[in-house]
């Protein structure tokens, strides 16, 4: 999966959320680009077809509930 990002500037990690019981992949992964290039990517890649799937590229979204105070 990094070559498909790779076309467009250099991917500095890449991690693939994975079941935690069977290994398999949950179907999404985290990709960390240069923000130019990560906008570009996102661009041409969003919507395009990878592996036989439809795939769907954006920016992370922060996650919910965490770094609240504790009680």
């Amino acid at each position: 999966m990094t070559a498909l990002f790779t076309e467009y500037g250099p991917v500095r990690s890449l991690k693939m959320a994975k079941d935690l019981f069977s290994g398999d992949c949950k179907g999404f992964a985290t990709i960390d680009m240069e923000g130019h290039e990560a906008r570009a990517a996102m661009a041409a890649l969003d919507g395009s077809e990878f592996g036989g799937s439809l795939i769907r590229v954006g920016p992370d979204r922060p996650k919910k509930g965490r770094g609240g105070k504790r009680r």
